[in-house]
């Protein structure tokens, strides 16, 4: 399991307790990049390993794979946590014939009571179904040998998610089923109808050959 961290001792203990216990998760790393509270120190005493890399996801997750032992990579945002049955969903999945060739992706899901978190969780499915887009807070599975062939994620300020799913192409990816939650307050704050009209304007930016660096710019 490889956590991306920057200043999240609010978030970190939840993400890693929704994974503790299961025989899947061999180890926790936790690849921070360059945290001034006490997300290193949670890690630590969660029984994580904590590698220090350049700040930015791509560059955190590069690292993270990079130190990381298993046949399998499971990537999960420090802000997310799985739902029960997790587990079992990605136990069927390694199993599946060609599983080594495919990737997983959890459901969207938000902490929110509200119609809006609810509109935005089928927007995201639509998305994955029509463009075989997950992002990054939808999680991954992946075998080592298919990450490695494809060149793992990118050393890119934004974007590294939709960069390598593209890459893994919609094909190979399948959804797992089960639920990945993630903190809606960057929607709370953002706001459930601009935040989202932001991101597809730095996405059709990318895809219009807009530098990830220059997008990043905007998107803050």
């Amino acid at each position: 399991m490889i956590v991306p961290t920057l200043n999240a001792a609010a978030d970190l203990p939840a993400a890693i307790a929704s994974i503790a216990g299961s025989p899947l998760v061999r180890e926790v790393i936790v690849a921070d990049g360059g945290s001034v509270d006490a997300t290193a120190a949670i890690a630590e005493s969660a029984g994580a390993r904590v590698v220090v890399t350049a700040c930015g996801r791509g560059s955190q997750m590069r690292a993270g794979a990079a130190a990381a032992a298993g046949e399998y990579l499971m990537f999960l945002h420090a802000d997310c946590r799985l739902a029960p049955g997790w587990a079992s969903a990605v136990t069927l999945f390694m199993a599946a014939p060609g599983a080594s060739e495919r990737a997983g992706y959890f459901a969207f899901a938000l902490d929110a009571d509200r119609p809006a978190a609810r509109r935005l969780e089928r927007l995201v499915a639509w998305r994955c179904r029509l463009l075989g887009l997950p992002y990054g807070d939808q999680g991954l599975v992946i075998s080592r040998a298919l990450y490695d062939a494809l060149g793992g994620f990118a050393a890119i300020p934004l974007m590294e998610d939709v960069d390598f799913m593209s890459r893994i192409g919609r094909r190979r990816l399948m959804s797992l089923g089960v639920p990945m939650t993630s903190a809606a307050r960057r929607y709370r704050d953002g706001g459930f109808i601009r935040r989202p009209l932001r991101n597809l304007l730095c996405l059709s930016l990318y895809f219009a050959g807009v530098p990830p660096q220059r997008i990043a710019k905007l998107y803050g």
